[in-house]
């Protein structure tokens, strides 16, 4: 009997597509993952006029486990107490260079129980003050050396005691100088450990700008584990476990930062200051916080947030929109599942327009079917 025509020789095989179509998809996995629509979050809460017109530079606004508020205002050297009900709001810490106030300040952040450090720079040297909710002095410490200024916005130092995150226990800090990107430091000045080992730069012959490129923002992950967001140059974050041991690091990428990404400087400019020469660093990243569920919120230097899970994926594009658009200087996660943003002292929710990977993977699941439908090869 002859073959009907077009057949194939039967010594021939059939080339087996499973493994392109395998890879088509997951190609477009890949493409449709990373242009994550954009949402917006926008405010569903704020400091009432009339006494957000008390602070002169609100630049922290946190909140503890009780529900009293804490906004750090920069420019006036005091931090202000605030009720649950944002009715009324009271001086907590107050100006001056003794133990007990704070001068020139550059960052504050609360433990839920309601302590909260404080970073200053009495007679330009680094310290870190610790207070009771009520504003009384528990401890502190002096950073040794002198301050140095390595990465600068609106006249904010973001490097060193302005990179503070505290635990309640324990404070950590950006130091690159120690050989290590995250400081972890006792409540009474005492440095537990160092971890974390520094980048490569390229520019390792330039001391200062080598450790301005290694500067960043450690976090702690409530599920365990810290994060490091490099906050210069190429952006780029870290995951480490709970013994400073590296879990994997992410390049952040996406067409919203690209035109920021491309512009990076290859050469930066030195201005003179009280410790010499010192190159002129700018930030990429504005701030980073991490959410109870252990999900890293990156927002730039534009007015876009990175959200990432604790696999490291990227989940989330978001924009925070009140009266206008809001560029982020500080996140903060309060109760009831609130974004807590300065500047303007406003509250988003976090879980608002959440898509997440369930999200994509629904509506990738259709292009995947026929792949998971073909025959076994």
């Amino acid at each position: 009997m002859r073959r009907a025509a077009g057949l194939a020789n039967p010594g021939c095989r059939i080339p087996n597509s499973r493994p392109a179509l395998i890879l088509l998809a997951a190609a477009i996995l890949s493409v449709q993952a990373s242009a994550l629509p954009l949402e917006i979050l926008r405010s569903v809460g704020a400091v009432p006029a009339h006494i957000a017109g008390r602070f002169r530079e609100p630049t922290g606004f946190q909140q503890a486990a009780s529900g009293q508020y804490f906004v750090f205002d920069r420019r006036a050297h005091v931090v202000f107490g605030l009720d649950s009900e944002r009715s009324s709001a009271w001086e907590i810490v107050h100006i001056g260079g003794e133990e007990g106030r704070i001068i020139d300040p550059t960052a504050f952040a609360v433990e839920p129980n309601g302590t909260f450090v404080v970073a200053d720079a009495p007679n330009n040297r680094e310290r870190i003050q610790i207070f009771t909710p009520a504003g009384f002095r528990i401890g502190g410490f002096l950073i040794p050396g002198r301050l140095k200024t390595r990465v600068l916005i609106e006249n904010a130092v973001l490097n060193g005691i302005g990179s503070l995150q505290y635990t309640g226990t324990a404070v950590l800090l950006s130091q690159p100088d120690t050989g290590a990107l995250v400081t972890e430091c006792a409540l009474d000045g005492g440095v537990n450990r160092t971890f974390g080992q520094l980048r490569h730069t390229g520019h390792e012959d330039d001391r200062e700008l080598h450790f301005a490129l290694n500067s960043g923002i450690p976090l702690v992950d409530p599920k365990g584990g810290f994060y490091f967001v490099f906050q210069t140059g190429e952006p780029i974050f870290r995951k480490y476990d709970a013994a400073g041991q590296l879990v994997f690091e992410r390049h952040v990428e996406g067409r919203e930062i690209d035109p920021v990404v491309a512009s990076l400087p290859t050469t930066w400019p030195k201005r003179k200051t009280d410790e010499g020469e010192m190159p002129l660093v700018a930030p990429t990243i504005r701030t980073a916080a991490v959410d109870r569920d252990g999900n890293l919120w990156i927002a730039f230097v534009i007015p876009f947030t990175y959200i990432y899970d604790r696999d490291g994926d990227k989940t989330r594009t978001v924009q925070f929109r009140a009266a206008g658009l809001v560029s982020p200087r500080s996140l903060f996660f309060g109760t009831n599942l609130r974004v807590l943003v300065t500047p303007g002292l406003y509250e988003f929710t976090a879980e608002a327009g959440r898509a997440g990977k369930a999200g994509i993977d629904a509506r990738l699941s259709p292009l995947l079917t026929p792949v998971l439908a073909l025959p076994p090869a």
